[in-house]
């Protein structure tokens, strides 16, 4: 774990799925469903104020064409007869698109080759993409805006990883210390390619569709809140989004009701004390101990506050301090994620932490400086929204794609924009046949691109679904 400020990489566990016993209304309805089963056997593993223009800049983008990946589209044929179409000529390139992607990582808020490439291919569609005042992400909407018509918004976060990826593909991260390893390549291609996919489509979309590519997930509290104060959500009435999940496999796509994923908040506890010899640790504050007292006391004493039906929990990441075994030192760090399920008891964590810290330290003479910051709101998927994406994922790629999804513990900024308008945040399989699910955050990450396909396949059905109800 690194540092925690604005600069420093995600802390809230890159949507990792851990169970949690929070019940879905429809879990008997997932419960039929096997979540380790594609259902398809014929599948194979394969290796809007203050929004300002693009600019004028560009990119190599002009030289990304179809690669022969090989990848299959596990919903063919499935329909309209448009779609099909689509996707039987431009599949590769979709495919093309993320492993440009993938080659050419950018950090959090410094996604600016991502975002010209991005404006060159919405432009090439006859769109007009704005890029975000802070410099990077685009919004872009397909469609004419009416007084009776739906907007439904698709959102894909576009950064990447403070990470040295180690997966030897010969598409392998380019960038010195950035790799994507938590599947936003794919995010940005599937959303690219559904983009391409509807203004392709045959006749007036029956509403309008806003396309998000949103920069900075990976930092707390996340670009979401760029593109809010871009008024991106203005005049949305549903929204939407997929991310990758290495645990189900690919041709899947996991869908739950209420919580998916939890608050998250940096915790940072910086103590101090005059420090002294070990030898006489009854004449100054014992500081190694002070963090140790913290270290178990606190997520005890939390546990014994709070609703353990909130699914709220500290956990530690880093300590530091000293350096010679025969000195107390005079200064030391605590760093850790707080997370809960819990909306209501996310807005009262602060004042008791500043509580518990206070007396657990209290008796042992030490400094500290407490800074608990607000990360993400959980992730609260909209019933409504949630049973029109079913719906979407059904007639898209068939029923044996449902899949059911545990609530992680992962937190998603995602959840600011279901602050504001009712959604749904689906996990998007990516594990191949016979490979090891190597998990988010991880430098050996790998997915299968037929995923992409599945994804894209989601994104537009998603969204013709929701403008229809």
């Amino acid at each position: 774990m690194t540092a925690l400020n604005s600069l420093g990489p995600n802390t809230h566990g890159g949507n990792s799925v851990v169970e949690h016993p929070s019940a879905d209304p429809l879990a008997e309805e997932d419960a039929a469903r096997a979540l380790g089963d594609s259902g398809d056997s014929s599948l194979r593993a394969d290796s809007t104020t203050a929004l300002v223009s693009s600019g004028p800049e560009r990119t190599t983008s002009g030289t990304i064409g179809p690669v022969r990946s090989g990848v299959a589209d596990p919903g063919q044929g499935r329909g309209p007869a448009w779609l099909d179409e689509w996707m039987a000529d431009n599949s590769e390139l979709v495919v093309a698109w993320r492993r440009e992607l993938h080659s050419h990582p950018e950090l959090s808020r410094a996604e600016h080759r991502t975002t010209r490439l991005l404006a060159e291919q919405l432009e090439a569609l006859g769109l007009r993409p704005r890029r975000l005042p802070v410099g990077t992400g685009l919004i872009c909407d397909i469609g004419q805006e009416t007084h009776v018509a739906r907007t439904i918004a698709l959102r894909a976060d576009i950064d990447a990883l403070p990470l040295t990826e180690s997966t030897g593909l010969p598409f392998a991260s380019t960038t010195e210390g950035a790799a994507h390893c938590c599947g936003h390549d794919a995010h940005t291609a599937v959303l690219l390619g559904t983009a391409m996919a509807l203004a392709s489509a045959p006749g007036a979309l029956p509403g309008r569709v806003r396309l998000i590519f949103q920069p900075a997930e990976e930092v707390m509290p996340g670009g979401a809140l760029d593109v809010l104060a871009a008024g991106g959500l203005d005049g949305v009435d549903r929204i939407f989004g997929l991310h990758c999940d290495p645990r189900l496999p690919a041709g899947t796509v996991g869908t739950r009701i209420g919580a998916l994923t939890s608050a998250s908040d940096p915790v940072e506890v910086r103590l101090t004390s005059p420090g002294g010899h070990t030898s006489r640790p009854h004449l100054t504050a014992d500081l190694v101990h002070a963090l140790g007292t913290l270290i178990t006391g606190l997520p005890t004493l939390l546990s014994r506050r709070v609703d353990p039906r909130t699914g709220t929990v500290l956990a530690w990441g880093a300590v530091r301090s000293g350096e010679a075994l025969n000195a107390i030192p005079q200064e030391g760090t605590l760093r850790g994620t707080l997370r809960t399920a819990d909306r209501d008891t996310w807005a009262e964590l602060g004042p008791l932490v500043q509580e518990l810290v206070q007396g657990l330290l209290a008796p042992l003479g030490v400094g500290y400086d407490l800074q608990h910051r607000r990360g993400v709101p959980p992730v609260v998927n909209d019933a409504e929204s949630t049973r029109l994406l079913r719906s979407a994922i059904g007639e898209a790629l068939g029923e044996q794609a449902q899949s059911g999804t545990p609530q992680s513990s992962g937190g998603e900024d995602f959840g600011w924009y279901l602050e504001h308008v009712p959604g749904s945040f689906a996990r998007l399989g990516v594990a191949g046949e016979g490979r090891p699910a190597n998990d988010l955050h991880q430098p050996d990450f790998v997915l299968d691109e037929r995923a992409l396909l599945v994804g894209v396949r989601t994104m537009v059905h998603t969204a013709l679904t929701a403008l229809r109800e």
